[in-house]
């Protein structure tokens, strides 16, 4: 009963609620993302392939941290994992390279911003690497319909693959300003909830 009060309380007070149902409609956006399928991607020969890989090997954990985007070949197939692994080695470079380590901790603000720019461009080039070889992936798995042309389809899923990273990367970062929590952290949290039932 004290937690269906508490839940009442939270209700009653409307800048909370607004917070809450912002961050729950982008995190409904982004799972609608996760089932909107790559261009020149044949899904039935996906889901083959998942099913003959089974769920127990790396693929499968990535996929469980994009809440079923990559077996999907979704839009959104890399999620936050292009920028994660960008703040990761901006983080790393702050211990070996004396610049990064001078953003961190004499510049303040302007430091962080510099360090921001910085991760979000790191973030671009490693999705369009990871891009890449997620493309080479799905090629791999007989995926691909034979009816685009390669170039059009490698030119034009890499860019929306990228897109894809950076727009995951936007809805966290608005969660996080207006919205409840920290938005990468609840990005990537839909995602193993919702992937929790076949896990």
């Amino acid at each position: 009963m004290k937690l269906i009060s508490v839940f009442k309380n939270i209700w009653s007070i409307k800048e909370l609620r607004d917070r809450i149902l912002y961050t729950l409609a982008l995190l409904l956006v982004y799972r609608v993302g996760t089932f909107v399928v790559l261009p020149g991607v044949i899904p039935a020969a996906l889901e083959k392939a998942s099913a003959d890989r089974g769920a127990n090997d790396l693929l499968g954990l990535i996929n469980v941290f994009t809440g079923g985007a990559f077996d999907n070949a979704a839009v959104l197939a890399l999620s936050v994992m292009p920028y994660i692994t960008a703040s990761i080695i901006v983080q790393l470079l702050g211990f070996a390279v004396p610049y990064f380590q001078r953003l961190q901790t004499r510049e303040g603000e302007s430091g962080r911003k510099r360090l921001n720019q910085i991760t979000r461009l790191l973030t671009v080039a490693i999705s369009m690497v990871q891009g890449g070889g997620y493309l080479q992936l799905l090629s791999g798995m007989n995926a691909v319909s034979p009816n685009i042309p390669e170039g059009l389809f490698w030119f034009s899923n890499i860019i929306i693959l990228t897109a894809g990273t950076i727009f995951c990367m936007w809805l966290g970062e608005r969660i996080t300003d207006k919205g409840i929590g920290n938005g990468i952290s609840m990005i990537i949290m839909i995602g193993i909830i919702a992937r929790l039932p076949q896990s």
